[in-house]
């Protein structure tokens, strides 16, 4: 039996030329810190693929500092704001978020609010996770010079909304207040330009993308004031010391690169790929909830499908789609063995029985119409087989 991996948006395959890349420094030596020609070639690539980066994410190569991946990237961002902002004006405790971030943001803010006299206010989301604007202007206005930073993903890990961060940047400019954006979802999915944004940090991920894993980026303006989380050897511009893994940062280089070149004709693909599920998921299981964008809309992430199946555990559906080689994920989370309902489908007004019931298919650039197809014919009957378990 074959497997058709529907959990792209968990990682997703090594492109081509990502593997080609990487796989040609894997026997070069040479640290990026050495002086030597060894050390000064692994140099040169670092600084080529951080000049690439740039070019493919409209930024300026300075503002490209190199990271385990969006995890380290989102934490560096959030913790090196607050601490920078609260050093110059003590009164800055407050960050402003949504609800429906992914944890490598809500963790580290629940870790300033506990340890680091932070306080979290959270902007709340429509039924379709976009958050509300005026609530968020009105979180400003309350007291604006308490205001440390505000934190609003490009698009959402889970359901594939994007955040008007147009709009974010200009309520935040208004007071001040610098943003923070997590666009690992959206890099190589969406357009995403730095610059144009207007934001003034931005995460993202190399594995998301078709590049290796292990590393990513924090794309900081050069300007911007970062208290570093690790100290070192001063790489990064001093706030992310470190040895550089040079063939991995080749090899997420080429994978950025080569995702915005196609990044088109791509999405283009992937919603018509969704089209087709979201059509045969609706034909085999008619009472199946859509969460986040509806099926036509062209803004959500196009590779994102996640429905809520009534009167189904997700856990039990997942592994029973997983027996029958279908492999996706649940919508939820899970803590020392526990499963627990989603925080982004509870935010967005859901009850627990239906945050507990949902899957999340995600496509990516291996994705075909057969494996859609044979998703949408394992179903029916694991649908109907979870349904009889819990009763």
């Amino acid at each position: 039996m074959s497997t058709v991996y529907l959990d792209h948006a968990a990682t997703t395959p090594m492109a081509d030329v990502a593997v080609e890349a990487m796989t040609a420094q894997l026997r070069a030596v040479g640290n990026a810190s050495s002086l030597h020609a060894s050390g000064r070639r692994a140099r040169r690539v670092v600084e080529e693929s951080r000049e690439s980066i740039a070019q493919a994410l409209g930024c300026r190569p300075g503002e490209v500092i190199f990271t385990s991946g969006g995890t380290e990237a989102d934490n560096l961002a959030l913790k090196g704001l607050y601490w920078s902002r609260r050093a110059e004006d003590s009164g800055r405790h407050r960050i402003l978020s949504t609800a429906v971030e992914h944890h490598a943001v809500l963790d580290p803010l629940h870790w300033l609010g506990e340890h680091e006299g932070a306080t979290i206010a959270e902007v709340p989301v429509d039924a379709s996770g976009r958050l509300d604007g005026d609530a968020l202007r009105t979180l400003l206005a309350e007291e604006p010079a308490s205001v440390g930073l505000v934190t609003a993903m490009w698009a959402n890990n889970e359901v594939g909304t994007t955040q008007p961060l147009p709009d974010v940047v200009a309520a935040a400019e208004e007071h001040g207040v610098p943003v923070h954006t997590d666009a690992v979802q959206a890099v190589g999915s969406l357009p995403v330009d730095f610059a144009a944004a207007g934001v003034d940090t931005l995460a993202l991920s190399s594995h998301k993308l078709g590049g290796p894993l292990g590393v990513g980026a924090l794309l900081a303006r050069r300007e911007l004031l970062l208290t570093p989380l690790v100290h070192g050897g001063g790489q990064e511009r001093d706030v992310r010391s470190g040895t550089l893994d040079v063939p991995a940062i080749a090899g997420f280089a080429a994978a950025v690169e080569e995702a915005v070149k196609h990044q088109a004709e791509e999405a283009e693909r992937l919603r018509g790929l969704r089209r087709r599920l979201v059509d045969g998921v609706r034909r085999e299981v008619p009472d199946a909830v859509l969460n986040g964008p509806p099926a036509e809309d062209e803004e959500g992430l196009p590779g994102i499908a996640h429905f809520s199946f009534p009167g189904c555990e997700g856990d039990s559906l997942l592994m029973l789609l997983d027996a029958n080689g279908v492999e996706c994920s649940t919508g939820s989370a899970c803590a020392a063995g526990v499963p627990q309902p989603s925080h982004v489908l509870l935010a967005m007004g859901r009850d627990e029985e239906g945050a507990r019931s949902s899957l999340r298919f995600s496509l990516g650039h291996p994705s075909t119409a057969a494996d859609v197809d044979a998703l949408v014919a394992a179903l029916g009957p694991c649908v109907e087989r979870a349904r009889a378990a819990r009763a």
